[in-house]
């Protein structure tokens, strides 16, 4: 007899797809997931999954590279860098119109309302709301506005949301954390890119050049910094809210590092604009709060995803991040299954 999952999906941006390749292995080793609670990206994905079509959305992300996830970001000017209208809009061509009460499985959507700072669980009525209002990622995100609330991801006071299914009588407690600064010895899979997308990326990259002053670490034309290796690391938030940029390192002074050409050494030591900023800062209030909710309600199975495999935006990951979760995943239920 299969053994029935209370499944806790986690926040953690881009990170998050890392839950579809966990949810593929708790399937493949004969395991029934009954029901599901999740925050932000863990709220995407579980109520999609739910709705019976995470196949479909994963084709759909592992076929975005770096200019589909530009073109999914419809800027905003208030209260966050996106709208997120394109980015939804196609979740909601994927999942349909459908309620949570209508789900195959019971399901739980966490979401923080800023007007009157409580945590606020979906259990009913939209699902496509419901996961709109928990991934509303603050500066990110534009917030949900709902009545007389407002609201934002759900990481905000509740990262890794337990408790929901506490009550759900099955016999395995899978919980997902996608903050651990542990698991040192996982690494992001390396997956070539076609070479026709490379070459695109290459091309847009040299035509942005002389308009991203972030690419650049000095006078000389030729002096070009990989944009991978900024600390914000995703160039298409930064050209899509230059208005939020910052430099990516102050004025060198005299008597400052050198490289061996005689050109000054940049320092990466902090974030790289404003957006890059709040969303570390908001990334370590989720790692402390994630570290209260599993004291708090022990998982029976604690799935732990390094926080340092992947930048908090980096949405164009995802085979990658499918890949890694699916090996942790298994890893971790091999040893549970052993009595390790």
């Amino acid at each position: 007899m299969k053994k029935r999952v209370a499944l806790v999906l986690g926040s953690g941006g881009a990170r998050g797809y890392a839950h579809i390749g966990v949810i593929e292995e708790i399937e493949a080793r004969g395991y029934e997931i009954a029901c599901i609670a999740g925050c932000s990206m863990g709220a995407v994905v579980g109520g999609i999954y739910a709705a019976g079509k995470l196949h479909n959305y994963r084709d759909w992300t592992e076929s975005l590279d770096y200019l589909d996830v530009l073109r999914l970001l419809d800027v905003s000017f208030r209260l966050g860098a996106i709208r997120g209208e394109k980015v939804f809009g196609r979740i909601r061509e994927i999942v349909g119109e459908i309620n949570i009460e209508d789900l195959s499985i019971p399901y739980t959507a966490v979401a923080t309302d800023l007007t009157n700072q409580q945590e606020i669980w979906f259990q009913e009525g939209c699902l496509h709301q419901a996961m709109r209002a928990s991934a509303a990622i603050p500066s990110l995100f534009t917030p949900v506005v709902q009545g007389s609330r407002m609201l934002v991801d759900g990481g905000l006071l509740n990262p890794l949301p337990i408790v929901p299914v506490v009550s759900s009588h099955c016999d395995l407690i899978i919980a997902v954390n996608l903050n651990a600064t542990t698991q040192r010895e996982y690494q992001l899979p390396v997956i070539e890119r076609p070479p026709a997308i490379k070459g695109r990326i290459d091309t847009l990259m040299a035509s942005l050049g002389s308009r991203l002053p972030f690419l650049k670490r000095g006078p000389e034309a030729h002096d070009i910094l990989d944009p991978e290796s900024l600390p914000g690391g995703n160039p298409w938030l930064e050209d899509v809210a230059p208005q939020m940029q910052q430099p990516a390192a102050a004025p060198q002074m005299d008597g400052a590092p050198r490289s061996a050409s005689g050109s000054h050494v940049v320092a990466n030591i902090g974030p790289a604009s404003l957006l890059d900023l709040v969303n570390q800062s908001f990334e370590v209030m989720q790692t402390s709060l994630a570290q209260y909710k599993i004291a708090g309600y022990p998982p029976d199975i604690l799935i732990n995803v390094p926080k340092r495999v992947c930048r908090f935006f980096e949405f164009y990951k995802a085979p990658e991040l499918i890949q890694l979760g699916r090996q942790i995943a298994r890893e971790t239920l091999e040893r549970y299954e052993q009595g390790n």
